[in-house]
């Protein structure tokens, strides 16, 4: 993710933190500065931001290696102002996979909870563990009342009992809140896996969309009549649900068709030793964007984009070799590979072209552009199709 810092590994997973994150240690200064708080309450904040976020990270380690049971790898984990995203490569085909993938953030929380509580009879006896939460509960609405009690170094375990009991409530508003019926929340997930498990998916993700959807607009006009955070959390829900329907959507609709149905047969391929300046004159004389970079013996060496020629042509000169900037890190397709996994790694590429070569032989070209393009035709003639009782001729 872009304006992001890695910050460590788990697993094999990077880990990541937003720059936006530094808003909200900003944020948190602010609040406690306003308030005529010194810096040990603003650390105590900031030890609680902390443990937040790590416990966020755990939650979506829990989605990460439950997903890698199933074979689908993590690109990583990114921390946001908001919480944190996991993107995994894929989701889980059979809705019993996509159940446990979703399920296993929340199942994460459910333990540290136990551990939380566990930590509190440890510290103040096992004698009572529900007596020893409603202390701990009394012990934060002390330490609220008292905050100089904190900067007295003998009361090391009345902290540990506070620590571990905001802890707790940390994990127990996650555990809700993810499993809040929802897109992009782990319950909307669960929600269609169950759904999907008795009707088609596509059906099952519009419904549980339309759920979230629903939920949206509740927290929009809980949020215009109290909290305004939840105006935040409507639209975010709203968009997420939006999102998910439409990626669901594109999926069933590239399903089980080969790339050489929509890729572009009709292009222009540039030589390696061809100048900027002339493949400036091929955008301007025609309608390609990207130019596949094909060497004598006919191979596909490299992919030149239009950002590329813009980019060389703003800061060097016109006559730089095409070898010398064109990208060699593009991927290739064959014809008959599906349609859908074909958009799957343009999503991920760097380089939003792909060339579809058979043999040692490029036979086509495929962007998104070319995609949309077709999604949009084939989804015309079914619906000609659907009234004159044909079959759609791609």
């Amino acid at each position: 993710m872009k304006w992001s810092w890695r910050i460590g590994t788990i697993a094999g997973i990077g880990i990541y933190i937003h720059s936006t994150f530094l808003i909200l240690l900003a944020w948190i200064a602010l609040v406690h500065y306003l308030r005529g708080n010194d810096l040990i309450d603003f650390l105590h904040g900031i030890i609680l931001l902390i443990t937040v976020f790590g416990t966020v990270v755990l939650h979506e380690l829990g989605h990460a290696l439950a997903a890698r049971r199933y074979g689908i790898p993590t690109r990583d984990i990114t921390l946001l102002p908001i919480g944190g995203v996991a993107r995994l490569e894929r989701m889980p085909e059979d809705p019993k996979q996509e159940l446990v993938v979703a399920i296993a953030g929340p199942a994460v929380n459910v333990a540290l909870g136990l551990l939380c509580v566990v930590a509190i009879g440890l510290i103040a006896g096992f004698s009572d563990v529900g007596k020893q939460l409603e202390q701990a509960a009394h012990q934060m609405e002390f330490f609220a009342n008292n905050p100089d009690t904190l900067r007295d170094l003998n009361n090391w375990p009345l902290m540990g009992i506070l620590f571990f009991a905001r802890w707790l409530i940390i994990n127990i508003v996650l555990v809700v809140f993810n499993l809040l019926p929802a897109f992009p929340m782990d319950g909307g997930r669960v929600l269609r896996a169950f759904l999907a498990m008795q009707m088609d998916y596509m059906r099952a993700t519009q419904v549980a969309a339309g759920v979230g959807q629903m939920m949206a607009l509740l927290f929009g006009l809980l949020g215009l009549f109290g909290n305004p955070i939840l105006l935040f959390i409507a639209l975010f829900v709203w968009m997420g649900a939006s999102s998910e329907a439409s990626m669901v959507q594109m999926r069933v609709a590239l399903g089980g068709i080969p790339a050489r149905h929509a890729m572009v047969t009709e292009f222009r391929a540039v030589s390696p030793d061809a100048t900027i300046a002339d493949v400036a004159d091929h955008i301007l004389a025609g309608f390609q964007q990207d130019f596949p970079v094909i060497d004598e013996a006919g191979n596909v060496v490299g992919m030149l984009t239009r950002a590329d020629v813009l980019r060389t042509l703003a800061q060097q000169a016109p006559q730089t070799r095409v070898a010398d900037v064109m990208r060699t890190d593009f991927c290739k397709a064959a014809p008959n590979e599906m349609l859908q996994d074909v958009f799957e790694r343009l999503q991920q590429a760097h380089c939003r072209s792909m060339p579809i070569v058979e043999g040692s032989q490029i036979v086509g070209v495929i962007d998104m552009e070319n995609i949309g393009e077709f999604i949009a035709i084939r989804s015309a003639l079914q619906q000609q199709s659907g009234r004159a009782g044909d079959s759609p001729i791609i």
